[in-house]
């Protein structure tokens, strides 16, 4: 069972930065997977906005391009997400999955970007 814990969210002012974490456990072999961060905003449905395939290579949504770095660590098994120059509108529960429309996911973690 695929089990999916993010961290590192929290309260920072605009152009801000940020690194979320998520440690993922469970019987899957994480590094033969593709994994994904979504997002959803307040009232909001899930968001793409990044994937990693199993090689490393590397996928964006317009909204985070240039700004946001998706990486990770098969030996760690963990996702990283790296977040610069962050925008209010980039408030939301971030999420790391195993599927890009989310359904497979952990519980979150709040990223809060203040004006």
């Amino acid at each position: 069972q695929v089990q999916l814990v993010e961290s590192g969210g929290g309260l920072v002012q605009s152009g801000g930065s940020l690194r979320l974490s998520c440690a993922a456990s469970g019987g899957f072999a994480f590094s033969s997977y593709w994994m994904y961060w979504v997002r959803q905003a307040p009232g909001e449905g899930i968001e793409w906005i990044s994937s990693i395939t199993h090689g490393g290579q590397t996928y964006y949504a317009d909204s985070v391009k240039g700004r946001f770095t998706i990486s990770r660590d098969n030996a760690q098994r963990t996702l990283y997400l790296r977040m610069n120059n962050l925008k209010p509108e980039d408030t939301a529960l971030y999420y790391c999955a195993t599927s890009r429309d989310g359904r497979n996911r952990g519980q979150g973690t709040q990223v809060t970007v203040s004006s």
